[in-house]
């Protein structure tokens, strides 16, 4: 009996290893997983992996889930513009559930309005968005304010993971 179901929402480009870690982790701490798209079939990551999707942005029910997890690379910046992917992400904010979104990922987290007065990490890339966004940037391996857990990029994985299910532990 698996501990509870966790979402991962991505598309191509994913940063491979953002998506394959946190999925692996997961499994391995007895959750059930599934990898949403925008369509069924195979996504593949910026690094030619290539990965399964188990349910369409559309059959996403977000209340049969306890966590979300949202992988970097391209994947959020072409998945932002989607208002169901929002809703999904919105969701999540309103019923306080934890949410990991590592490198790119928190660009999901802006599009939902969800970084003012947070403490939020991520690429450098985007930390200017999330300080426009009124995000509190901080340049650490890993960031918990309240239900979100962020991260910069890959090498801090270790760190984000530990934090996601600690906060997934109390749930």
């Amino acid at each position: 009996m698996a501990k509870g179901k966790i979402l991962i929402i991505t598309y191509n480009d994913v940063e491979d290893i953002e998506l394959l870690y946190p999925y692996y982790r997961l499994i391995e701490e007895g959750y059930e997983v599934h990898v949403a798209s925008k369509s069924k079939g195979f996504i593949k990551g910026k690094h030619e992996y290539e990965i399964k999707v188990d349910i369409t942005f559309d059959e996403v029910n977000p209340e049969e889930y306890i966590g979300l997890v949202i992988p970097g690379g391209r994947a959020p910046e072409k998945i932002r513009i989607i208002p169901k992917v929002i809703e999904i992400v919105k969701s999540f904010l309103r019923k306080n559930k934890p949410i990991a979104a590592i490198c790119h990922g928190p660009q999901l987290l802006i599009s939902a309005n969800a970084v003012k007065g947070r403490r939020i990490t991520s690429y450098i890339g985007i930390r200017d968005d999330v300080i426009a966004a009124g995000g509190i940037y901080e340049d650490k391996e890993v960031v918990v304010d309240g239900n979100l857990v962020t991260s910069r990029h890959p090498p801090d994985l270790p760190a984000f993971m530990r934090e996601f299910l600690k906060l997934l532990s109390k749930y």
